[in-house]
Formats: C-alpha cells, sequence, structure tokens
C-alpha cells in the first residue's frame, strides 16, 4: 500500500487521536491503523501472533508482520505501539491500554478487528473450534471494550468503538454457524453498549463486510471468500449452492460496471477501513447502536 490509498479523505481528521486496534498484524486490522494514521491519529495495534485452532484454513498473523504493521505507521508520521496479545485474554489488553495511555495520554477509538473463520457443517464442529470462534469474535470483542472503556471514561473527550461483525452478522448464512453466531451477537453487544456507554459520549456501532480481499501482503483476511483457496478448506463445502448463494454479492465488479452477470467477488480491506473512519469521525457525531454494511449489496438480495 502506498501513502496515496484509494479512499483517502480530509486528511487531519484524526489529529490527536489514539485508536486501539485489535488484529493489527496483517488484513483488514492493518488496513484499519495504516488508514488512521494517514490522516494523524497514533496508534495501538495488537494481534494473537500464534495459531488459535487447528479448523482455520489460514494462518495467523506473527509477530513480524505485527512489528511491519508498526513500521508502516511509523512511515506514515505516527507513533505506534505494536504487542501480541490474545484478545482472549482481558489482562493482556489491559496492560496494552495501560501502556497506551501512559505513553500517548488517551484511548479514544477502538476497532474490535481481530476475528476468525472456519467452514464445517454444524454437526462437524468440534467443542474446541466452536469454543475458538466463539471467544475471539465475541469474547475478543468484550474484552476490547473492557480494556479501553475505563481509559475512555477517565479522558471525558467521549470516544468510538467499532466492532467488526459480518454479512453473516445481518444474515443466516452457511456452513459456519458458529462464525454466524459469533457475528450476530456481536451486534447486540454493541447494541447494549451504545446505550449504557452514550452517558460518557462513547458511541458504539457495527461493520459488515462482505468477502474481503487478501492484504498487500499476500495473507488472507478475516473473511468468507477471501478463504476459499487456503487448503484446509472443503471442496465440497465451497462449491455448496447455499453457501455460493450466501456468500455471493449483488453491484457489478468496478472493472465491468455496466455487467450485470460479474458482481463483485469480494472488496478491498481499505473500504472497510474507510467505513470504519467514518463512523469513528465527528462526521458520525450521532450514530450509536448502528449496523452498517460494506457488502456490495450482500444483505439485502431478495
Amino acid at each position: 500500500m502506498t501513502s496515496a490509498s484509494p479512499g483517502i479523505g480530509t486528511r487531519g481528521r484524526f489529529e490527536g487521536k489514539v485508536v486501539f486496534i485489535t488484529g493489527g498484524g496483517h488484513g483488514q486490522g492493518r488496513m484499519h491503523a495504516l488508514r488512521f494514521a494517514e490522516e494523524g491519529a497514533d496508534i495501538v495495534v495488537v494481534d494473537v501472533c500464534h495459531p488459535v485452532d487447528s479448523a482455520v484454513p489460514y494462518p495467523m498473523a506473527d509477530e513480524n508482520e505485527l512489528r511491519r504493521t508498526a513500521e508502516l505507521v511509523e512511515e506514515r508520521g505516527r507513533r505506534c505501539i505494536a504487542r501480541p496479545a490474545d484478545v482472549r485474554d482481558v489482562d493482556l489488553l489491559r496492560a496494552v491500554a495501560d501502556e497506551a495511555v501512559e505513553r500517548f495520554g488517551a484511548i479514544d477509538i477502538a476497532v474490535a478487528s481481530a476475528g476468525i473463520i472456519s467452514f464445517q457443517h454444524f454437526d462437524d464442529i468440534t467443542d474446541a473450534t466452536w469454543d475458538a470462534v466463539i471467544d475471539v469474535n465475541l469474547k475478543g470483542a468484550w474484552n476490547t471494550a473492557r480494556a479501553v472503556v475505563p481509559a475512555m471514561k477517565a479522558g471525558r473527550r467521549g470516544g468510538s468503538i467499532i466492532i467488526t461483525s459480518s454479512a453473516a452478522g445481518l444474515r443466516g448464512q452457511m456452513p459456519y454457524c458458529h462464525y454466524v453466531a459469533s457475528k450476530h451477537g456481536v451486534v447486540g453487544l454493541a447494541k447494549a453498549l451504545a446505550n449504557e456507554l452514550a452517558p460518557w459520549r462513547i458511541r458504539v456501532n457495527t461493520v459488515h463486510p462482505t468477502g474481503v480481499a487478501m492484504d498487500s501482503t499476500g495473507r488472507e483476511s478475516d473473511s468468507l471468500m477471501g478463504t476459499l483457496g487456503a487448503a484446509n478448506s472443503d471442496p465440497a463445502i465451497m462449491s455448496d449452492p447455499l453457501f455460493l448463494a450466501g456468500a455471493g454479492n449483488r453491484l457489478p465488479n468496478q472493472a465491468n460496471p455496466f455487467d450485470d452477470d460479474s458482481p463483485v467477488p469480494v472488496i478491498e480491506p481499505v473500504d472497510v477501513a474507510n467505513a470504519v473512519m467514518f463512523l469513528a469521525s465527528d462526521e458520525a457525531r450521532y450514530i450509536t447502536g448502528a449496523q452498517l454494511p460494506v457488502d456490495a449489496g450482500n444483505t439485502v438480495k431478495p
């Protein structure tokens, strides 16, 4: 990615702000970090940096990738804290949040981007895989809020929390009911937190991508379609008509914008980052408890 990424808006929108991002080693989380840095924010990124469950059909970010995110932020003239941390461990997240406040003085925005997916029919999902997906995707978002909200309250300057859900957080897609359950769960969590945290001017929203393309490192992001070619994906599942019908989008590919038969297969990480930045900005100051699809029409299909 160059400093002239597509979709760049008003530079300096986040000057003086501090953004805490989970899943920042690569994919969508890295793109969030770079876009916020381009518009003036200092960045805090965490990622698990080790395998989570054998059923997940793509590699997790490693520490080298996490360090590279920090380097890319610093190349954009902003400060960055990058630490390995599992979002399932709230004590680790709290320690990083405390470090951020000590070094940068505040936490203004949090993006709970860490997430995993695997592809199995419901009766093939093991207890371990169910727990991993629910704990990373849902408990991880809850832990992120638990880690950053005390600093937001203490700072008395409001805040914004954006949780990455999915098109599968609004529709009953298959075959990954554990993922669908987790991504529906964060919608309820965000709505409840939006009410509970409103007196402190802390807004909470969810963003709902469809499949997201690989990032510049060649690694897959947390996505539906982005993992289709992964080695551990069952070809029978990947060709299931119900899966394909659920995962497909409606808007045409921008390479052929007037070809009704070529819907965009996946969106780009920057498309999600731009939506996240809108929800975090003062332009969205009265938007809370909302679900913003960035899905090329996935969730409005008949």
